[in-house]
């Protein structure tokens, strides 16, 4: 008898196309050993078993920095929502992770949202897995102890080696941000910031979140006459990366079961050459 004949007549309710997914999946052993291919002939008495399939991975484009049983950490792409909107509630970070983690049937199958990022930014994210954990990396939000490092390459050669912004931003009623002088209005907002390299017209920085207002660094930067190149919203006048050149790079945190947990994300690549790849329009 052939193997995909005896899988039939063992597992009747299996089409010839779900067989065949199971070969090319390595799912199905013979006397312990793993077949591929369905023409085999087996005899009799050999004993086929078809293992467990493998966990679902990680869905793209997001990656997988780490998972346990109270947290999620992914890296996320640039021009993908972290949560939904009104505008869009289908495609974001946390329904791929939800469905996946529900998708893998373990014992801790919720996902909590804790933080996010902007469409526009790639770089690490923590979901939580339980009520007691989000509770936890909540609180050290709220209380700034989170580490959150970012690189930007920003327009223009920041002469500064290092500084802090410090001011206030606000949201109109379309949810655009902006800086503000006026002290009765808008939230604080406090970034640290560190040139890491200058090559031509352009500067590679990297920035600490003091406060975690939603748009602060792209605000405050284009406040100091530096955007983000590929920011068009606060003024670049270039866009070599076809996005925003903000990556989320360090995430830092007490874990909720104890002990502190740090984890990086490299510096896209593409940071390294967008200087170089197209020069700003005349005015």
């Amino acid at each position: 008898m052939r193997l995909a004949e005896r899988l039939q007549a063992q597992f009747p309710g299996a089409s010839r196309r779900r067989v065949k997914q199971w070969l090319e999946a390595s799912r199905v052993r013979v006397d312990g050993a793993v077949v591929r291919h369905g023409s085999v002939a087996i005899g009799d008495h050999a004993r086929v078993e078809l293992t467990a399939p493998p966990p679902p991975e990680c869905p793209r484009p997001l990656r997988l920095v780490h998972e346990d049983t109270a947290l999620l950490v992914v890296d996320k792409p640039a021009g993908l929502l972290t949560i939904a909107t009104e505008r869009e509630r289908e495609r974001t970070a946390y329904r791929l992770l939800r469905d996946w983690v529900a998708a893998r049937g373990s014992s801790t199958g919720r996902l909590l949202i804790v933080h996010r990022l902007d469409r526009e930014t790639s770089g690490l994210v923590v979901f939580a897995k339980t009520p007691a954990a989000k509770r936890s990396l909540q609180a050290q939000f709220a209380a700034r102890s989170v580490e959150r490092v970012y690189v930007a390459l920003v327009e223009g050669t920041v002469r500064r080696d290092g500084g802090t912004l410090i001011g206030r931003v606000v949201e109109d009623r379309s949810l655009r941000v902006r800086t503000t002088v006026d002290r009765g209005a808008g939230r604080d907002a406090i970034t640290r910031y560190r040139v890491l390299e200058r090559r031509g017209d352009a500067t590679l920085l990297e920035l600490s979140l003091v406060t975690g207002r939603r748009g602060q660094i792209r605000a405050q930067l284009a406040a100091l006459g530096h955007p983000i190149i590929g920011d068009r919203e606060f003024g670049s006048r270039r866009n070599p990366l076809r996005r925003v050149a903000l990556h989320a790079t360090r995430l830092g945190f007490v874990h909720p079961a104890g002990g502190r947990s740090s984890f990086e994300s490299p510096i896209p690549s593409s940071f390294a050459i967008a200087a170089l790849r197209e020069k700003p329009p005349r005015r």
